[in-house]
């Protein structure tokens, strides 16, 4: 028997809503601690109850030092030093539908006042790379094509010319008179 469908909305009745609460929280962390174990990351997790009780798991040494390296990375994004973001997930440049996916997502409503210039500047230069690749790559399409077609006309030319002397030769044939003779002598 599967479980049914929960919907993300806030859960009216307290007990549930602790309860809920401190199982999820629990499976959070615990994700927290496989996801360090397998993947030899660092990783962490805070998490703040409605009463303001504090729940942390860090895998590295210290919090501190997992949040020192967390703003520092934070600070060098504001300044627009962010590469990763050009990287999808196999570590290739993001392909044409994943960088419109991630700008379209990046534009949505609720998450727009979020974005920095230099994040938007940034989603910018990805685009016009994205478009230069574009142009490129239709421009030598456009031209491979070109050049096919030209080849082609030249295949369709020789052989006009081939099969319009194959009809002269035949019409000149047909000009020439021949001269059979039906009288046939019996002896």
């Amino acid at each position: 028997m599967g479980r049914k469908k929960l919907e993300m909305k806030r859960i009216e009745e307290n007990s549930a809503r602790m309860v809920c609460f401190s199982k999820r929280r629990n499976g959070l962390i615990k994700k927290a601690k496989e996801l360090s174990a397998l993947c030899d990351v660092d990783v962490a997790a805070i998490l703040f109850s409605k009463r303001g009780k504090l729940y942390e798991y860090c895998s590295a040494d210290s919090m501190a030092q997992v949040l020192q390296e967390y703003q520092s990375r934070v600070e060098s994004d504001k300044d627009g030093c962010d590469t990763e973001g050009l990287y999808s997930k196999n570590g290739d440049y993001l392909t044409y539908g994943e960088l419109l996916k991630t700008v379209g997502s990046e534009l949505k409503e609720p998450r727009v006042d979020q974005l920095s210039v230099a994040d938007l500047g940034l989603m910018q230069k990805q685009l016009e790379t994205a478009i230069m690749e574009i142009r490129s790559t239709k421009t030598k399409m456009m031209t491979d094509a070109q050049s096919s077609l030209r080849e082609k006309e030249k295949m369709l030319e020789e052989e006009k010319k081939h099969l319009n002397e194959i009809v002269e030769d035949n019409n000149c044939a047909k000009k020439k008179k021949v001269v059979v003779d039906l009288n046939i002598a019996t002896e």
